[in-house]
């Protein structure tokens, strides 16, 4: 409680974190708005700018031990929380993904930093690659992370809905987690916390809304697809899917021992790839 009322008065707050671990002070969030829209926003680091978004009905505090490791790699590391979660707040109905994709492009322009790298987990990859495509002079580049191919098994769909429902008993929602999202059955106990029902609905909404192709192309930006080897969303006969598509653009990296969760399996792997790809990308 402490915590919502020095974030609403506008106070930067160091950042109390799900996993227990501690991070340097420089880890602050406060809440911005814009229009009729607010956004809770966890920043930390310095340097070149890197956006993380989160997967569907998830909160940015995935990205805690990531973006720690990004800022202590010379990063400047923002992570809006998405419409619904959180303190994050915004209309819910008539939306599309253009309209998520425009409060990350607030985030970016109020930072006033240059350009930045947008980095999608699951869910979050369909609206990095919105960012990008509506707002291409913002982005240097997009990080899709555990994106599910094009076209996935449709019973997977049940299993994310399963997952993130604190309707069901707890080992339903382990089943879910074990099937679609972990690879180490005990890993999955970590995210029975972390989910959304207010950002489920509204990028629901949203993706309803919004064609594939409408985002799907990521405009012209160069792309680092980060592929876990055992993600049953990404079937390996995908996983070379974005350099089939747009070339030389999407370089495609393998994690193993990793499923669709990937950023608690091989957070230092996310790290890795991700802070050795933008220090390659042209300013």
């Amino acid at each position: 409680m402490l915590l919502e009322v020095a974030i609403q008065a506008g106070v930067m707050t160091e950042m109390p974190t799900r996993t227990g671990l501690l991070f340097a002070s420089s880890r602050c969030r406060e809440v911005i708005r814009y229009a009729d829209v607010q956004i809770d926003l966890i920043h930390e680091g310095s340097g070149p700018l890197i956006v993380m978004l989160p997967s569907r009905g998830r909160d940015s505090e995935d990205f805690n031990d990531v973006a720690a490791g990004l800022a202590d790699a010379g990063f400047r590391v923002l992570r809006p929380q998405p419409r619904g979660a959180l303190l994050s707040r915004g209309p819910s109905t008539g939306i599309r993904m253009q309209d998520l994709a425009r409060d990350i492009a607030h985030v970016i322009e109020r930072e006033g930093a240059g350009r930045a790298v947008v980095a999608g987990h699951a869910f979050g990859n369909w609206v990095a690659r919105m960012v990008a495509t509506d707002h291409p002079h913002l982005v240097r580049g997009v990080v899709l992370m555990a994106a599910a191919a094009k076209s996935y098994p449709k019973e997977l769909h049940a299993v994310m809905q399963a997952a993130g429902n604190p309707g069901l008993a707890p080992e339903q929602r382990l089943e879910a987690l074990r099937k679609g999202f972990f690879l180490r059955p005990e890993d999955a106990k970590a995210w029975l916390s972390g989910w959304s029902g207010g950002a489920m609905a509204v990028q629901g909404v949203a993706v309803a809304a919004t064609k594939q192709d409408e985002y799907w192309q990521a405009g012209d930006a160069p792309l680092l697809d980060l592929v876990p080897e055992q993600d049953p969303f990404r079937p390996r006969d995908a996983w070379y899917e974005a350099r089939d598509a747009f070339g030389e653009r999407a370089t495609v990296r393998t994690i193993s021992d990793a499923s669709h969760a990937l950023l608690p399996e091989q957070p230092g792997g996310v790290i890795a790839e991700i802070a050795a790809w933008v220090r390659k990308l042209p300013e």
